[in-house]
Formats: structure tokens, sequence, C-alpha cells
């Protein structure tokens, strides 16, 4: 892989790609909708090429991804529009990668796998979605591997949630944002649950990884976090980090369906708080067995360089 792009370069983990693709020597085109984002994240960078456009519209992805060798897709798109823009940008995102001789790697998350049995999730579990967004994502999952049956090298890589350097909208974020501004700070979901989260930039290490082998593609890869974790133990980090004294609420399953009664949004994120209360926690045996090692950030130290993300002005909206 000599040139790449980036889907969704501006959000979290498309932000930890295009910093990772570099390291190794990589040239990468940053694709988003907001230039002046692209600028700001990338502007000194001298291996990034920035390209603003909108991922559903065809002509953009297609012009974006000229003579690249991979196009790695993360664009995140607000939940009121999953039904329409994801199936629709993952099409194009098939096409460009056709049209450019291009191999094609999703980033893709865990609600394709549906409710947790309580062990540790492997690629080989069946994937049934009890979600609307989990259908999707089983959509985009069945697009992907039809692209590698027409001959377009394809993957999907599963994640859990991010937390990380630029991962803004994101659970972790919305607490840290308010703990750094001295506000009163929300925990979402139950405390005492044990869940995981991937630090953005091993998740892209992982992905760069396997994206430079030809033996990796037409295959699903579980990409775990730095093991379980519990909202206690994360705010114990929290605190000790930032000196943060007062008291963090807990945002609450019914909390969310009360608000929306009001708020679509808040339907929208409803329907995937049962992930608070049954987290499904991924199994990375099949990556250990053939690529080796995790790359597996501490949270204590994880959130120690979020937390000097966020002072030194890093952090921007995805």
């Amino acid at each position: 892989m000599k040139k790449a792009l980036v889907l969704g370069a501006s959000g979290g983990m498309g932000d930890a790609l295009v910093r990772e693709l570099v390291s190794r020597g990589i040239e990468v085109v940053a694709f988003a909708r907001n230039n002046n984002k692209l600028a700001m994240l990338f502007g000194h960078m001298v291996d990034v090429t920035m390209a603003s456009g909108d991922a559903r519209n065809e002509h953009d992805v297609e012009e974006a991804a000229r003579d690249v060798d991979v196009i790695f897709h993360t664009v995140s798109v607000p939940y009121k529009d999953w039904i329409e823009g994801h199936p629709l940008i993952m099409k194009n995102a098939v096409q460009a990668a056709q049209k450019n001789s291009a191999k094609l790697v999703l980033i893709d998350n865990i609600y394709a796998y549906g409710r947790s049995s309580g062990a540790l999730v492997g690629e080989e579990a069946t994937r049934q979605p009890h979600t609307k967004k989990g259908r999707i994502r089983v959509k985009m999952q069945q697009i992907a591997e039809e692209a590698h049956a027409s001959g377009i090298p394809t993957m999907v890589l599963h994640f859990p949630d991010f937390y990380g350097p630029n991962a803004h909208n994101t659970i972790l974020s919305h607490t840290l944002q308010a703990v750094l501004a001295g506000k009163r700070a929300m925990f979402v979901g139950n405390k005492n649950v044990r869940r995981e989260y991937i630090f953005t930039p091993d998740g892209a290490k992982a992905a760069a990884e396997l994206a430079l082998r030809d033996d990796t593609y037409g295959e699903r890869w579980n990409i775990p976090g730095s093991g379980v974790v519990s909202g206690h133990e994360l705010i114990a980090m929290i605190r000790e980090q930032t000196g943060y004294t007062k008291s963090i609420g807990t945002v609450t399953t019914g909390m969310i369906r009360f608000l929306g009664l009001f708020s679509r949004d808040m339907r929208e994120i409803a329907e995937m708080m049962y992930l608070t209360e049954e987290p499904v926690v991924l199994s990375g045996a099949k990556y250990e067995a053939r690529i080796g090692p995790l790359p597996q950030t501490s949270y204590k130290e994880g959130l120690r360089q979020i937390v000097q993300a966020m002072k030194t002005g890093r952090m921007t909206d995805d």
C-alpha cells in the first residue's frame, strides 16, 4: 500500500487512521465534509492530501479515490440518517474501489451481533441483530461481502465503542468535556457494568496492519479494546487525571426513553442502550493467532492522552 483514502477522516477513528498510515510512510487522502476541520487536523502534514466532499455523492468519492490502493470507510452519519445514508455510502465506496482497482476496508461496530450471550464474541458468531441499526450494519457487511465475491478485495473490522484523541462524539468524550469544563458531568449507562472501549490509535494500528496483508481480505476481524472496565473504574481514572471532585451522575435507559417521547434523536439512542446493560465483548483470538499481539493501550494511559488532547485543543467535532 503506497496511497490510501480515508473516508470520514475528521472523525475519531478516521483521524487516528490518517496518522497511523502516515507514520508507516503511506500517502493519505483525507476525505470529510468540512475542509476547515481537515485543515486544522492535517494541514501541517506533507503526506496528507485533503479532499472535502460528501460521501453520499458518488462523484466526490470517486474523485478522492483516484490512484489509491486501499479505501478505508470510517464515515459516521447521524442515527436518523442511517437507513438511507449508510447503504448509499457503502455502495459509493465499493464503486470507487472497483473503478480504481483498490481494496476496501469497512470499519464497523458491534451492532450486527445483536444481544450478547455473555461469552466473548468471535468472528464466527451469528449476526442476529434485534435493532434497526444492527440490521443496517448487516446490510453494509453484505454489500462488502458481495463486493469481495465480485473481485474487489474487501474486509470488515468490528470495533467496540471508540474513545481517543479527536473521538469527539463518543460516550466517554461527553463525560470528559463536561469534567474539563468544570460542569456537572454524566456517565452513560450502569456504572457497575463492565464494558469495553477501544482507544482509536490502537484500532488504527490493527486496521493498518490487516490492510497491508493480502491474506486478510474476504474476512471479518474482531478487534477488542484493552479488556473490560466499569464506569466506577473509569470515573476514578478521570478524577485522577483531572482533579475533578464533583459528583458524576448516571444517564439511564429510562431517562433516554423518556426524552425520546419528545426527541427523535433520543429515540434513536434509546434503541442501542441495551449495550450499556448487556455489553458485547469481542474476542481478539483470531487476530492474535494470525497477526500477533493486539495493540492495547491501558485505559489510564488512553484517558491521559485524551485529556491532554482536549486541553491543547486538538479535539474537534466529527
